[in-house]
């Protein structure tokens, strides 16, 4: 068998400066490879790339101390295990999980933690809002008038999902369907926006919208299937176009100003027959994978980031604030076994080991 494509990041020249100076670093889900990954910068002022395995990462929500991440059939809370101003290793963020939530294989999308400290996400395959159960897999919390009842049958895509003042506040949907996986037909033009509280949908005529947010007031989201990054008018229902994207755009993040979105590469079947493909054509572009950083004020991309080799398809990226250089305990090593840590002290305890070690790249 062939060996697999060479992983490689590259970077715009001034991408480090731009972490540097807003002092944030920035977490991204490639779920196709079951990859989170972890940017930040190296005391050279390179950039520090930290990757860990998480079988089918997607969702991701984090404050800079905390990070929730959707996976195939879970769901987890990784917390800092550092004191704040303490180093390990030239690493100022230790995320190690903590809390396992298990869902079941409920094709989970957006995450975010609302104004109570409660954790809501997207149950896409039962077209719902939905919080973790101590005793069962979720528990619903709200669903689009238009879905009849709870079914395993991804009736409609639900998949995004905007706070606002710590409510859920908007939600993005492929197509108002009620049938199951009935959305695949509408993909070019049957996308949406619902407003969570009053269930009403504020915007039609949207392709495979995703990662709608409010920011300073405002929202944003991403149109897929057409390549745009936008925001919406609610008193016209109409999307405007800031940036075109060079590539299929899912996950958005804000850092001072400045859109963080990331890019995936077409996928035949869900990502196929939209008008992304004309969009590219039309301006001489191949799509992109990686991270595109636009400017609010002027729509330009202003700084990027690329991911080449067995890496295609980004779901989600947040940003972390504070954070300049993170790493991560995931379950591929011995690492999470014998990192220990106790509530209240500085020390990292590594049971069998003589002094600090750098967490091993997996």
């Amino acid at each position: 068998m062939a060996d697999a494509p060479a992983f490689q990041v590259q970077s715009s020249r001034h991408f480090g400066a731009f972490l540097a100076a807003q002092r944030t670093s920035l977490a991204f889900s490639t779920y196709q490879s079951g990859k989170l990954f972890l940017v930040g910068l190296k005391a050279t002022g390179e950039l520090s790339i930290f990757e860990r395995t998480f079988n089918r990462c997607m969702g991701l929500w984090s404050d800079g101390q905390t990070l929730w991440m959707s996976t195939a059939w879970q769901l987890w809370r990784c917390e800092n295990a550092l004191a704040p101003g303490e180093v390990d290793s030239g690493f100022d963020r230790l995320y190690v999980p903590r809390t396992g939530h298990t869902t079941g294989d409920v094709d989970v999308h957006d995450v975010a933690v609302d104004g109570n400290g409660q954790l809501v996400f997207v149950n896409t395959l039962f077209s719902c809002l939905a919080t973790v159960s101590d005793t069962s897999s979720f528990r619903a919390l709200w669903r689009p008038s238009f879905v009849s009842r709870l079914a395993a049958e991804d009736r409609c895509h639900l998949n995004g999902l905007a706070l606002e003042e710590g409510r859920p506040r908007y939600v993005t949907a492929a197509a108002a369907t009620d049938v199951a996986d009935g959305w695949r037909e509408r993909r070019r033009d049957g996308g949406i926006v619902i407003d969570v509280p009053s269930g009403e949908v504020v915007v039609r005529g949207l392709s495979m919208p995703h990662s709608p947010r409010v920011f300073e007031g405002r929202l944003y989201l991403l149109d897929s299937g057409t390549g745009f990054f936008g925001a919406v008018d609610l008193a016209r229902g109409a999307f405007e176009p800031i940036a075109f994207c060079p590539g299929y755009p899912r996950g958005l993040a804000f850092v001072g100003g400045h859109a963080i979105i990331g890019l995936s590469k077409p996928r035949d079947g869900t990502f196929s027959g939209l008008a992304l493909d004309e969009n590219l054509k039309a301006r001489g572009a191949e799509a992109r994978c990686g991270l595109l950083v636009v400017d609010l004020r002027t729509g330009d991309a202003t700084h990027w980031l690329r991911v080449e080799g067995v890496v295609e398809e980004l779901y989600d990226v947040v940003a972390l604030p504070g954070v300049v250089r993170p790493t991560a305990l995931g379950f591929k090593t011995d690492e999470i076994r014998y990192t220990v840590t106790v509530e209240g002290e500085r020390t990292i305890w590594r049971a069998g080991a003589t002094g600090p070690a750098a967490p091993a790249r997996r």
